[in-house]
């Protein structure tokens, strides 16, 4: 065997030794479907062009369908798409990123890149890669047709002969041995590579010399000398040398282009995903520029905080922090973080960006769960303003060790990838639909022809908004007995008094109740993981319960018993060692009370534990036999709507995109049980399974770079889910007439929190964040409130948003499916639109139609 080949064999042998012998080591599937690390690039034979287009110079035509064109570069691994309709072009990268005076470095290249890589090494420290610097430098990108798009494949890194597949000694028997094989140039060669240690006797490689030219030469004299790997084997006996060699940082990838009706849909698929074992891949942040606007373009960039907002193009406000927010909020077996989140968390899994009369919306179709939306203005980085995603593949935390007196910190991965591809639709709008109503009502179809919204309109025959209200029926509360503290259950509501408030509520007027019922099963609103169901006796028991059940049903009046499934407290049927998700510490996951006074976590408290999602099927089935014994007819999700969570324990690991998965069969179940199900907060995964949601997102997290918040999620929902805010008298809202205003421009019902005991029933306990919840306090403010809004909203309950639109400063004009439009007026001054007065702090309606 010759010299180039016998080094890397051998090299390549120890690292599988090595890597085969660390135990503790966790399986990559990706490695696994790729097979041996060290292998050449192949580059592939060159794409042939269907067609070509002077709109997208240089880049060849691959794939077209009646409405768009794709084209590629091969040597960036740029690609293009073009509106055939409309002649618009849309770029992964700037087309004039060159001439960019701002960006340098690698920031430069990054314009220049589809895809960037962040890995950790083995310390936990991130680095990171990309396409063209690390591919398209190297030449290594592989163009494939695939039906209906290309695939375009990269490696990072490169498997080039290095210095160090050149043996590090010889001897000087060995050295004149070689050097007598050579002509006079390749001795040369060798003599720099090798310098000699006159007092060792040997010749020891030169490293610093090694590279480039000299490199190459030094290579090609030793296979010319036909050093064997007998040769080899032989000298490292002799000189006692290490023939171990690093393996080479080399990372793999593949995004797929495919274009669907008016979509191009860009797959990165899990099983194309290659690194090393010692280097795992954080996250993969894929066309980072696509379709983005320069300095000099008009439009903004669309991101899903809250209800969503808008990054105005060139707004200047680069002094802020960029955008970025995770998909679906917080993993609570992840964040770590003691002061509690006030920003809104993103429910839908969409961006995009309006330029020009032309737009795109970005839906991710595949690893939402696991994604992060980012966003940009130009002047910071660089001359764009652009938004993409990126998406976790490996998670990691600190573990502390202790030894000897001495600690050190240590790097826990999550022990494999995320068990999803990572795919982005593109779908390009131009015209009126160019804007974020467009943007709305194509998701909104999107999602019901894939079956992501309930099929049927909310409550057709329903003339009034709905009222939605809370009632909370316990709580556990810490007592004395000769001086001995013991814990007991506080009634606050019992279920006859229930009766009572709604009765009273409807004498004034108040129509369409939709009541949740909190704090009425195992022990109190805290209560204890569903494996078992009991009414507890302090708010009327079993036979208290069936009554409320007939009260509602003859009141025509919809129930909804609350349960949270995704979190237990303390109890004897839930052990946290056993039940409770694990961090990446190989701990509990805790959730410790939030100290309203300091806005942080209060260890000093008992915590609940994250439910593992293993144990949420078994407590689903558990409830919905419950729900069948007392014909409620409906269900309040606490959490499992709002939330997702994973369990890294070792060998079991769930992760994210999983949980899911697990979170969408229990509700499929909870749904062929023909309950109406009612959930919190309200993400895209369960949008299909419910009727209505509360503490829908009603605002922006008002994040400094945003410079407009929109009702997105509203003109997406609307018209087929009910939906309301936070409950006014527990919210941040200081003046009843702002409540009212923002229930009316989007769309949303009246929701009040109450209790039927005086407030200082809950001072001194862990719930003195009801606050202020006495239903006596309330209830005439309530029925004013609620006959305001329904006065509006009643003539198009059950009516679709179609568009919003932004007057004047703190002006708003909301469209309806039947024509009614209601504008109003934030401001404490009168303003003037579309010919018309509005009062300050009012409202007007109109364009009613038949």
């Amino acid at each position: 065997m010759r010299f180039a080949n016998k080094a890397l064999m051998i090299a390549s042998c120890v690292v599988l030794v090595l890597v085969s012998g660390c135990g503790d080591s966790a399986p990559n599937a990706s490695t696994q479907a790729n097979g041996p690390a060290i292998t050449a690039f192949t580059p592939g034979k060159p794409l042939t062009a269907a067609f070509s287009d002077a709109r997208a110079a240089n880049m060849k035509g691959v794939a077209e369908n009646d409405r768009l064109r794709l084209f590629v570069e091969e040597a960036s691994g740029a690609i293009a798409v073009l509106n055939k309709h409309t002649g618009a072009i849309w770029h992964s990268n700037p087309p004039g990123r060159e001439s960019d005076s701002l960006a340098s470095g690698v920031n430069k290249d990054l314009l220049s890149s589809q895809m960037k890589v962040d890995f950790y090494n083995n310390l936990g420290q991130l680095s990171s890669i990309n396409t063209y610097t690390d591919s398209a430098a190297y030449k290594q990108i592989r163009f494939e047709p695939i039906p209906g798009g290309v695939r375009a494949s990269y490696q990072f890194g490169t498997a080039k002969k290095s210095f160090e597949d050149m043996p590090p000694l010889f001897s000087k028997a060995r050295f004149e041995e070689l050097s007598g094989k050579l002509n006079k140039t390749e001795q040369r060669a060798l003599s720099i590579a090798y310098k000699e240690d006159i007092e060792k006797g040997i010749f020891v490689r030169n490293d610093a010399a090694l590279q480039g030219v000299q490199l190459d030469r030094a290579l090609k004299a030793l296979e010319s000398a036909d050093y064997t790997e007998e040769d080899l084997l032989e000298d490292a006996a002799e000189l006692n040398m290490d023939l171990s060699k690093p393996e080479p940082r080399i990372f793999r990838a593949s995004i797929e282009y495919l274009l669907d009706d008016d979509s191009l849909v860009a797959k990165i698929p899990a099983d194309s995903i290659y690194y090393p074992e010692e280097y795992p891949v954080n996250m993969i942040s894929m066309l980072s520029f696509f379709g983005a606007g320069g300095a000099d373009a008009e439009g903004s960039i669309f991101v899903p905080d809250g209800s969503g907002a808008l990054i105005r193009f060139n707004n200047g406000k680069t002094k802020y922090p960029a955008y970025q927010q995770v998909v679906y909020g917080s993993d609570q077996t992840v964040d770590r973080t003691e002061d509690p989140s006030r920003e809104q968390d993103v429910r839908l899994p969409v961006f995009g960006m309006v330029r020009e009369g032309e737009a795109f919306l970005g839906i991710i179709e595949e690893g939402a769960a696991a994604a992060t939306i980012n966003a940009d203005v130009a002047g910071r980085l660089n001359g764009y303003n652009y938004v993409y995603p990126s998406f976790y593949v490996i998670n990691k935390d600190e573990v502390t060790l202790f030894a000897n007196e001495q600690q050190r910190s240590l790097p826990k991965f999550q022990e494999r990838p995320m068990m999803t591809d990572y795919a982005v639709r593109y779908a390009f709008l131009s015209g009126e639909e160019a804007s974020v109503a467009g943007m709305a009502h194509y998701y909104q179809q999107y999602l019901l022809k894939r079956n992501g919204l309930p099929q049927s309109k909310a409550n057709p025959e329903a003339k009034d908004v709905p009222f939605y209200l809370q009632l909370v029926g316990s709580i556990s509360k810490q007592k004395h007995f000769a001086g001995i503290p013991y814990d007991s259950l506080e009634s606050l509501t019992t279920f006859g008094q229930a009766r009572d408030i709604v009765a009273q509520a409807q004498e004034r007027g108040i129509c369409n109740l939709k009541v949740k019922f909190a704090g009425w099963f195992n022990e109190g609103l805290d209560h204890e993981v569903p494996d078992s169901v009991s009414v507890d006796k302090a708010v009327g028991g079993s036979k208290g319960l069936q009554d409320f059940v007939a009260f509602a049903r003859d009141r025509a009046i919809a129930f909804f018993p609350d349960v949270a499934f995704l979190v237990a407290n303390t109890g004897d049927s839930f052990d946290e060692s056993d039940d409770a998700s694990r961090t990446l510490r190989d701990e509990p996951a805790m959730l410790f009370p939030v100290n309203l006074a300091l806005n942080r976590r209060d260890r000093t408290k008992p915590p609940s534990y994250v439910v593992s999602p293993r144990l949420i099927g078994r407590y689903v089935d558990k409830m919905r036999e419950s729900l069948r014994e007392y014909k409620a007819g409906g269900i309040s999700l606490r959490d499992m709507a709002d939330t997702l969570n994973s369990d890294f324990r070792e060998n079991k690991l769930i992760d994210r995109v999983q949980s899911q998965g697990i979170s969408a069969d229990a509700l499929g179940k909870l749904r062929d049980d023909k309950l109406e199900i009612m959930g919190n907060g309200g993400n895209a995964y369960a949008l299909p399974y419910l009727s209505d949601i509360t503490e829908a997102p009603m605002s922006n997290s008002r994040f400094k770079l945003e410079d407009e918040e929109i009702p997105f999620y509203q003109m997406v929902v609307r018209g087929y889910i009910d939906y309301t805010g936070q409950p006014y008298n527990l919210s941040t809202y200081n003046d009843v007439r702002q409540y009212v205003l923002r229930s009316i421009e989007y769309g949303a019902g009246v929701y009040f929190d109450w209790i039927y005991e005086p407030n200082y029933k809950v001072n001194k306990t862990d719930y003195d964040r009801l606050f202020a919840v006495n239903y006596e306090l309330w209830i005439d403010q309530a029925a004013e409130i609620y006959k305001e809004v329904n006065g509006v909203l009643g003539r198009v309950q059950g009516q679709r948003m179609i568009s919003h639109e932004k007057l004047d400063e703190g002006v708003f004009r909301t469209v309806y499916e039947n024509g009614t439009y209601v504008i109003v007026n934030y401001n404490r001054s009168p303003a003037q639109a579309d010919g018309m007065t509005i009062e300050a702090e009012s409202y007007v309606t109109g364009g009613e139609q038949p």
